[in-house]
């Protein structure tokens, strides 16, 4: 089988604020994250889009990880087939 991979941009509410990030997902689940510079927070597209999408709080993101890693699935700990493996996060 293989998986989908996609990425996004989505708001992420912390204890102690909202910032929107750079998600990939697999299967529509995401998995990690890139934290983004505040000149691209502040761009008008970027929170457009992040607006637009689910927004996620800190423990959610937890969860899905802790799930995709007990499934065997987790991109970042398991070698797996993708059908769109550029939509990887680059190290």
């Amino acid at each position: 089988m293989k998986y989908k991979l996609n990425v996004g941009y989505h708001w992420v509410d912390s204890r102690d604020e909202s910032f929107i990030v750079k998600m990939y997902f697999i299967q529509e689940i995401p998995y990690t994250f890139d934290e983004l510079p505040k000149i691209m927070q502040d761009d008008p597209a970027l929170i457009e889009e992040a607006s637009n999408n689910k927004r996620y709080t800190d423990e959610e993101l937890y969860k899905c990880s802790i799930y995709l890693g007990l499934e065997e699935v987790h991109p970042l700990m398991h070698s797996l087939e993708y059908e769109n493996p550029e939509y990887l996060p680059v190290d």
